[in-house]
């Protein structure tokens, strides 16, 4: 070392030993000098950090601290379908055979549809068929309710009878179409519970065809106008007691022979107010009220207020009416799926007809399920080519049936 220990230890640290560095000459430089101090410094960095602070408030952040992308989106006309190559110039491929849509029989069209086809005899289902479309003169269904026949009752609307004797069994009830020969009426009880098959009634069956509707569905006023609207007069049913109650039990609103009079009179009140336009009553079981003497007063009731009465015929006949009052009543004879089988429906209408050109006129009824109408509207797709006229239920309550001689 060429300097002295003590030297080097008593120097100020960055002192050269040649001696102080000599100030920078100008004005400029000397600023810059300056500005190398640590306070100095740190001084402008904070006043330039303050400096851009208050830019940004007053100007703000045009992009607002996000980032931001802009695309040009160009619209392009849609590609052109390619053309079809000749089959000339096609190369030759594998024959693919492709089987044409199933075709339906004009069985199963018919039964889509609901309209009624009526074939020459002999003929099978899949060959031509004609389409009849009921004419623009068809009976149709007077408007309810009529004023002149309904009244504020407890419950509802009621029936009554109009000034002049007027009933509703006349003014509800579908016109007879004139015609000559064997007639048939058919009532199909039990609607307005299950929805399809009330449905497959109204649209499949023929428009003479007589619908009646249990009285507890919350849609059987409006089944019920459906029903009419198609032109199938309607009638309302009425539960009553059978002789196994209550193991087999009508429903809450059921006529009893343990009650007294006003309690049955309110159940009934309840029943006929439960939709407008019905010609009359039919059974609902009651084997057991209709054989006994608390039925009287139910029945006067229902002639009392321009109505009528059928029996659907499936209690026993030992339940005999008495009719004091002379309310029109009638008795089906015949009960088309007493068997519920295709078959035995089959052989019950056959036995119908077959009534119907003896006596010239049967009434018949029948339950609601979707076999039961299929059954109904095959058989009577051709009863105007076998001579036989279907009539409303209510030409049975309505008159004595007119009787007809084979011959005709």
């Amino acid at each position: 070392m060429t300097e002295p220990a003590d030297d080097i230890l008593t120097r100020p640290l960055g002192v050269d030993a040649a001696g102080p560095v000599p100030p920078p000459a100008g004005r400029v430089a000397g600023l810059l000098a300056r500005a190398r101090r640590p306070g100095v410094a740190a001084g402008l960095a904070g006043a330039g950090v303050l400096a851009a602070f208050g830019l940004l408030v007053a100007f703000g952040d045009p992009e607002g601290g996000e980032p931001r992308v802009r695309a040009a989106i160009a619209l392009r006309e849609p590609a052109a379908a390619p053309r079809p190559v000749a089959a000339a110039a096609a190369a030759p491929a594998a024959v693919v055979e492709v089987s044409p849509p199933q075709q339906r029989s004009a069985e199963e069209v018919e039964t889509a549809s609901g309209v009624t086809v009526v074939r020459p005899p002999g003929t099978a289902p899949s060959e031509a068929v004609v389409i009849r479309v009921p004419p623009a003169n068809a009976p149709r269904l007077a408007p309810a309710p009529d004023p002149r026949l309904a009244e504020q009752g407890r419950h509802g609307i009621m029936p009554r009878l109009g000034e002049g004797r007027v009933r509703a069994l006349d003014v509800y009830a579908r016109p007879d179409e004139p015609g000559t020969g064997p007639r048939i009426a058919i009532l199909v009880t039990g609607l307005g519970i299950g929805q399809s098959a009330t449905a497959a009634a109204t649209a499949r069956l023929p428009q003479a065809v007589s619908l009646a509707f249990a009285p507890y569905s919350t849609e059987v006023e409006r089944a019920a106008a459906r029903a009419r609207d198609a032109g199938h007069e309607v009638f309302l049913q009425l539960p009553m007691e059978p002789f196994d109650y209550p193991d087999s039990d009508p429903g809450p609103q059921a006529l009893l022979t343990a009650l007294k009079g006003p309690e049955n009179a309110d159940r009934l009140a309840w029943v006929l107010s439960r939709f407008p336009g019905y010609v009359g009553l039919v059974n609902f079981m009651g084997g057991k009220l209709m054989a006994d003497s608390a039925f009287d007063p139910v029945l006067r009731e229902i002639g009392a207020r321009g109505l009528g009465f059928l029996d659907d015929g499936t209690v026993p006949k030992g339940a005999a009416l008495a009719n004091k009052a002379r309310t029109p009543y009638a008795r089906a004879e015949i009960v088309l799926d007493a068997v519920p089988r295709p078959d035995a429906i089959d052989a019950e209408l056959a036995r119908a007809e077959a009534q119907a050109r003896t006596n010239g006129f049967v009434l018949v009824s029948a339950g609601g399920s979707l076999m039961t109408v299929d059954r109904i509207a095959r058989w009577a797709r051709d009863l105007d080519a076998r001579g036989i006229r279907l009539v409303p239920a209510s030409a049975a309550l309505r008159g004595a049936p007119k009787r007809v001689s084979k011959a005709d």
